[in-house]
């Protein structure tokens, strides 16, 4: 069983919903869970909030946390994965928002950041990760990282 599966299977194991809010993996962790056969009994929908305002007027991220922190920060995603939450009365949540390249970077914020939120009923968590590799490659990682960030803080 890979980790799609794995985590579907522990979110219908758990009586669960998740969904996604996904900003820099433009979609990538909705089409891996929608490859699950049954990934409906557990997976409710997604967001895709490339721009700042989506992110405001779907999500609820605060205009004040993206001018003080920017789309790319752990306030944003974790705004996001809650304002998810809520808008597809989910109980769980992944969101990203980071930067694939191969332009947008900054000294601060390089090609490969990546701020990814995982929340449950019970507990949330964000974590900076620093990948590398082609757009491509940088989105693959941030997908297979919050599948694994949820998974993670999911009771067994």
């Amino acid at each position: 069983m890979n980790k799609t599966e794995e985590l579907l299977s522990r979110l219908r194991a758990l009586g669960l919903s998740a969904a996604t809010a996904e900003s820099c993996t433009g979609g990538n962790i909705a089409h891996r869970l929608t490859l699950v056969p049954g990934a409906s009994e557990s997976f409710f929908g997604s967001i895709v909030s490339y721009t700042n305002q989506v992110k405001t007027s779907l999500l609820g991220v605060s205009t004040d946390t993206l001018r003080l922190y920017g789309a790319v920060s752990q306030p944003t995603v974790v705004q996001m994965a809650r304002g998810v939450c809520n808008a597809v009365s989910a109980d769980c949540a992944m969101a990203t928002s980071g930067i694939a390249g191969p332009g947008g970077g900054t000294p601060r914020k390089p090609v490969g950041t990546v701020w990814i939120a995982a929340r449950t009923p019970w507990r949330e968590t964000s974590r900076l990760y620093n990948f590398s590799g082609s757009r491509e490659d940088i989105i693959a990682q941030a997908t297979e990282a919050a599948i694994n960030l949820l998974l993670e803080i999911l009771p067994l």
